[in-house]
């Protein structure tokens, strides 16, 4: 069979090898031509796999099924003509799922616009203290098709899903799934609000056991009701307040089942301590409920939910808690790129000195602002399009000091550190929470986080 992956990233590699080793004649294109593309496709032409480089466009003859990487757009020119041709376009993600042998490891599937990483690892935890054989893949960094066609035996799978994934995933059918949350991204890929939910909503489509979902955020319970789920599948809640029957929730600090217990009616079952969640911020405590709901799902028992809880520790960059100098404790959360993410950052401290600015993608500040103003103490504004959150700032919080830094040098973030410290009251927590992507002054937003946590460890150092 002939076919075409479009993409020379990660995914695009692992299912070249995968197809190609089950016999596939593969052909991978990618419109780029740097060092980095002629070294990974000499890589490939060891295997004997085509690459062509330098055309992204044009449909190399006898394909019989395009597999794309999650970042094309459906409009790409090569799909056009796909279409034209009456080929299929599929993602890795459906190439996984097709290879599935009948003794596959069932899914657990999350998504949501933020969070996923983050429940994704815990649940991993989670099973892996039930003494299950389980591994985090998909969006995670490793891919699902290395898992599929190796000669690892799993229990369970605990699969992170974007919206590109899922929505080059038709036939993904998951044991059960959980939307953490809905907000506006990636809307310049998906076109509209409506297609990006409607493809998050994809995770649902024929679970087994449970769709799980958010009670702060109806439209996540909107697509469990959209969506074609197997005869006996429930709907099951989380919420930081009292859980009703069928949801998970939170009562005098404890997280507590009143969805898996045999009377859920009448019973509650306790699972983890609000302090078994590191850290313990709001948002983060919802990706723990999330992530047990999944877990319970499948039959976990509490002492795992608890003790898998206890045993996770977030990775770098997500509301990280860096060092405390002078009485001011500083946080790097690099990871939130988009406003809805900085919003569930900055809900977790007060007074805030906030750092904020990079690459706003479009975004819009005001809600954001409006709702965080009085947690603010001042805002120390950096990037490319930090003027689009100081005009949010001037209309919704004029009282807030505003420190605006025109500069995109290395040694910006250094600078911005020492403003906030100059504005910083004992007590205070200086965030880093950017709302906006990174690219602007950094590689990425590991880099921004690290620039961060460096700049901190000059100023304790200095201060020691």
């Amino acid at each position: 069979m002939g076919i075409t992956v479009a993409g020379l990233g990660v995914s695009g590699i692992s299912a070249a090898r995968a197809l190609a080793g089950l016999g596939a004649v593969v052909t991978v294109v990618d419109g780029g031509e740097s060092d980095t593309h002629r070294s990974r496709a000499a890589e490939l032409a060891a295997d004997g796999i085509s690459v062509r480089l330098g055309d992204a466009e044009t449909l190399p003859a006898g394909t019989e099924l395009v597999v794309t990487s999650p970042g094309w757009k459906p409009g790409s020119p090569l799909f056009a003509a796909a279409a034209a041709a009456g080929v299929d376009v599929v993602g890795d993600v459906e190439i996984a799922w097709r290879l599935r042998g009948p003794d596959a490891a069932p899914w657990l599937a999350i998504t949501g616009t933020n969070g996923k990483t983050t429940t994704t690892q815990m649940l991993a935890s989670i099973l892996s203290a039930a003494g299950l054989r389980t591994v985090a893949v998909g969006n995670i960094g490793t891919p699902i098709i290395d898992v599929i066609v190796g000669d690892e035996k799993y229990d369970v799978l605990a699969v992170e899903l974007s919206s590109y994934q899922l929505h080059w995933a038709p036939s993904l059918r998951a044991h059960s799934a959980a939307v953490l949350n809905l907000a506006p991204d990636h809307l310049d890929w998906h076109g509209s609000m409506e297609a990006y939910a409607k493809d998050k909503g994809r995770i649902y489509e024929g679970n087994t056991v449970a769709c799980v979902y958010n009670t702060a955020d109806p439209a996540t319970e909107d697509l469990v009701r959209a969506a074609d789920v197997e005869e006996g599948c429930r709907a099951i809640g989380f919420t930081l307040g009292a859980p009703r029957p069928s949801q998970l929730g939170v009562v005098d600090g404890i997280l507590v089942d009143r969805a898996f217990v045999e009377n859920r009616h009448a019973q509650a079952q306790e699972l983890a301590e609000v302090a078994d969640v590191s850290p313990p911020a709001p948002h983060n405590i919802a990706n723990a409920l999330a992530a047990a709901a999944l877990a319970r799902a499948f039959g976990v028992p509490p002492t795992a939910v608890r003790d898998g809880l206890r045993n996770f520790r977030p990775d770098a960059h997500r509301i990280e808690h860096v060092a405390d100098v002078g009485g001011v404790t500083y946080i790097d959360d690099s990871k939130a790129t988009n406003t809805h993410a900085a919003e569930a950052s900055l809900a977790a401290y007060r007074p805030i000195v906030w750092i904020a600015g990079g690459l706003a993608k479009g975004a819009t500040f005001d809600e954001l602002v409006a709702k965080s103003a009085k947690r603010l103490r001042a805002v120390v504004l950096i990037g490319a399009d930090r003027a689009l959150i100081g005009e949010a700032l001037a209309r919704h919080a004029p009282e807030v000091p505003v420190v605006d830094l025109d500069r995109t040098d290395t040694g910006a973030m250094s600078a911005a550190v020492r403003e906030a410290a100059r504005l910083a009251q004992p007590g205070d927590t200086v965030l880093m929470a950017p709302a906006c992507a990174s690219m602007d002054m950094f590689a990425n937003y590991n880099k921004r986080g690290e620039a961060f946590a460096e700049a901190v460890r000059e100023l304790a150092a200095e201060s020691a």
